[in-house]
């Protein structure tokens, strides 16, 4: 870094500093991650990144936008299924959460608005639509997917980087029920299980619709 003017671009662009700054986070955390950690790990003086981005909120958002560009660049599949959609989005998101499980939180406490998380939305709400669902459930659906999504992975992941945690053991005599259900609840983390419970998400949207379109 040492003779570099303050603020000299260095050929820096913004997908280089969040490229850059995923592999950070993904190496060492979110709680070790800043500006100038980042500034020493691409060689510049940290004002040449704020030329690119502004500020640290701003590179958060850069950050997460380069691991949501990974969903969508996962499949050329071209459905108009809304279900398809969701599921090819689901899986796609399951996968980048577990290439990144350090940068993932920032997923669920941040709103992601940037287009191309917007462009995935746009994607399964217009098949939706198209599908001939109810707008109230069609606007509810984003929401109600993700927070599956976000709420299922941050557990899985909580544990161990890779989410292959193991369900603790259950007192038969102190919670009788949740003992008797507990060999149902194998292969947590498992794609499996995450299919069966998204399999429940969809199949509520599914049953909702065709309810509301009975009235």
């Amino acid at each position: 870094m040492a003779g570099r003017a303050q603020g000299t671009s260095a050929g820096l662009s913004r997908e280089r500093i969040a490229a850059t700054a995923v592999a950070l986070v993904d190496r060492d955390g979110l709680e070790r991650f800043g500006v100038r950690r980042l500034a020493d790990e691409l060689g510049v003086d940290p004002m040449s990144i704020y030329h690119h981005v502004k500020g640290k909120a701003a590179l958060l958002d850069a950050v997460s936008e380069a691991v949501l560009t990974e969903v969508a660049d996962t499949s050329d599949d071209t459905t108009h299924d809304w279900e398809r959609i969701a599921r090819r989005t689901a899986h796609g998101y399951r996968s980048m959460a577990y290439r990144h499980p350090r940068v993932f939180p920032l997923l669920t406490t941040r709103a992601q608005t940037s287009p191309v998380a917007l462009s995935a939305l746009e994607e399964l709400v217009t098949a939706m639509r198209e599908a001939g669902l109810p707008d109230q459930l069609v606007a509810d659906a984003p929401l109600l997917l993700f927070g599956f999504l976000n709420g299922y992975l941050l557990a899985v992941l909580s544990g161990e980087a890779d989410g292959s945690e193991a369900m603790p053991s259950i007192d038969p005599a102190a919670f009788p029920t949740m003992a008797a259900l507990a060999p149902l609840q194998t292969g947590f983390g498992s794609v499996s299980e995450f299919d069966r419970i998204l399999d429940t998400v969809l199949d509520g949207i599914r049953n909702r619709a065709a309810g509301d379109g009975a009235r």
